[in-house]
């Protein structure tokens, strides 16, 4: 996507959607961060904060297990499929239980997928554990600027069985309080998109409450993974700023 008016590029915080977002805002950018709250980014955060080196996968499938295999690394599988074996998965609280790998192949079709395709900046994985962890990390390195801009992708999810986007309000929320963290360190201008999502972040007054109760929590409630939506919201709980360095998310503010 190439069009000017996709860019947002008179601004030096935007916010988008999904992959094709990701793709419109990060040639130019300083840095892009991704946020997928219910679970990869969470899980990224747990795993990093156990000094595990998390590398990005788009599939779950055999080319998982090949990734796994030459990086010589653990390979989470899927939440159900949680083995004494393999007890890796993109659950944060099955992770938070598990022995800390060195390595671990993390697959997931949305915050994961989009990490490992942008190619075009660094990458930094937020999400409500460690948005203002983040947001200094980016402030710090002097980013946030009409010519050093910051975009913010919002995962979303997709529909079952349909390769269509649905936008998943953790996500927005998640994004919003990154920029409402980038905003307090006096980062801007912020593009229409970032000042909307900012403003759902900051009106909110109950966010656990919001997120336990939005379409996302209640899926994962509903197939017995409540307790990863409850790490999802220990807000600003973590100070680990994971950075995607080749090809593995580590931390980057060194607080580990």
């Amino acid at each position: 996507m190439s069009a000017d008016w996709a860019g947002q590029a008179a601004w030096g915080v935007r916010v988008d959607w999904g992959p094709a977002g990701a793709r419109a805002l990060a040639p130019g950018s300083a840095v892009v961060v991704v946020v997928d709250v219910l679970s990869f980014t969470t899980s990224v955060s747990v795993a990093v904060e156990a000094r595990t080196r998390v590398l990005p996968c788009p599939w779950h499938d055999e080319r998982a297990d090949r990734m796994a295999v030459e990086h010589d690394a653990e390979r989470a599988v899927g939440r159900s499929k949680v083995s004494a074996r393999q007890p890796w998965s993109l659950s944060p609280a099955a992770l938070r239980r598990a022995p800390a790998p060195e390595r671990l192949v993390l697959p997931s079709p949305n915050g994961s997928a989009i990490s490992a395709a942008v190619t075009a900046a660094p990458v930094v994985a937020s999400c409500l554990r460690n948005a203002a962890a983040v947001a200094a990390w980016i402030h710090a390195q002097g980013w946030g600027t009409f010519d050093q801009p910051v975009s913010v992708i919002a995962a979303g999810e997709s529909w079952p069985g349909q390769p269509i986007l649905r936008p998943g309000i953790e996500d927005w929320l998640g994004a919003g309080a990154v920029v409402s963290a980038l905003a307090r360190h006096g980062a801007g201008p912020l593009s229409p998109e970032a000042t909307v999502a900012r403003a759902g972040y900051d009106g909110i007054t109950d966010l656990p409450a919001v997120i336990r109760g939005c379409a996302s929590g209640r899926e994962l409630a509903a197939i017995g993974f409540a307790e990863d939506v409850e790490v999802a919201v220990e807000i600003d709980s973590s100070t680990v700023v994971p950075v995607l360095r080749a090809g593995a998310f580590e931390d980057g503010a060194g607080t580990r």
